[in-house]
């Protein structure tokens, strides 16, 4: 096979190179992956600034949101004002085939895009829960904690679809009408988060910091605003290039996220997107979720003063 080929105009090369150490993939296989699935890829990116996680040769994964300069110029962009920068960004809007060819090139293994289209970047389009086990935890924990989301959204009037990360948690996705601003959409899954605690207190926690977790899944109510959270279907830069793939919640109970590699998910997929399809209609944000989540603090805000309460608590015992 050569290790060079042309498709939709794009060069590929090195296809035969492995991925990254320990991939137990090769580019190529990065690259066949994306173009058999792309439709349903396309679908989840689709005007939408794209972050990816790129690993070049000899080197530590990176996340690349500004393009680099040699992008070509046929590759859609937005400009984003990056507050922490106080720059313009330029972020790549993966729109078309052309696109992702051109990003699979280019080693990018993993696809992260923004929770808001460049249409209306004050609405996001969907509430996200992200639950991640604690250490050395099977998956059945985060299992029976999504099942508390989803109760906890069932409560309140909402529903989710379920994906695997692709690593070791799974994230619920609950899409919304379009009415409700960055803010209260944060609010609501902070509010999501902790109903979900109150069922299980036991099994599930929303401490943002490690330590107060003492054996717990996460439930990361902070993936709201400016955050990404990995598409479905992307690939992962992990040991046998798994992806994040949809389940339904009727066999969530039945699966490991080992079952959805770049190698597997294709014939699964066989031309269906079952993200579309277990995804509900898009929904009003429930009024008691969002006045509820607003009196709770925001984690990093909250840890951050934690931490600097407990470090001088600390100086004050030794000193």
């Amino acid at each position: 096979m050569a290790d060079k080929e042309e498709r939709a105009g794009v060069p590929l090369t090195n296809l035969d190179q492995e991925l990254f150490p320990g991939a137990g993939a090769t580019k190529r296989d990065l690259v066949d992956y994306l173009d058999a699935v792309r439709d349903p890829v396309l679908a989840v990116l689709r005007d939408r600034p794209l972050s990816v996680i790129r690993v070049l040769r000899g080197q530590d994964k990176f996340m690349q949101k500004n393009l680099p300069k040699y992008t070509p110029e046929w590759v859609p962009r937005t400009a984003v004002w990056a507050e922490a920068s106080h720059r313009e960004v330029q972020y790549a809007l993966c729109n078309d085939r052309r696109t992702l060819l051109w990003f699979a090139n280019q080693r990018a293994v993993e696809y992260h895009p923004t929770l808001m289209t460049v249409a209306d970047r004050d609405h996001p389009t969907h509430l996200i829960m992200d639950l991640d086990p604690p250490e050395g935890a099977g998956f059945d924990v985060v299992v029976r904690a999504a099942h508390l989301v989803r109760r906890a959204l069932a409560d309140a009037g909402m529903a989710g679809a379920v994906k695997t990360s692709g690593s070791k948690g799974v994230h619920i996705f609950v899409p919304l009408d379009g009415s409700a601003a960055t803010v209260d959409v944060a609010a609501a899954t902070r509010a999501v988060a902790a109903r979900a605690e109150r069922l299980d207190p036991e099994l599930a926690t929303t401490a943002f910091i490690r330590e107060d977790r003492h054996g717990k899944v996460f439930l990361d109510a902070t993936r709201a605003g400016g955050a990404t959270v990995v598409a479905a279907y992307s690939p992962r830069v992990r040991p046998g290039l798994p992806v994040s793939f949809p389940v339904g919640w009727d066999v969530l109970d039945d699966v490991t996220p080992a079952d959805f590699t770049v190698r597997t998910a294709p014939e699964l997929l066989n031309g269906s997107d079952p993200w579309a399809a277990h995804m509900p209609a898009p929904q009003p944000l429930d009024p008691g979720l969002v006045a509820e989540g607003h009196t709770i603090p925001v984690a990093r805000v909250a840890a951050m003063h934690e931490g600097k309460r407990r470090a001088r608590a600390k100086r004050e015992v030794e000193g």
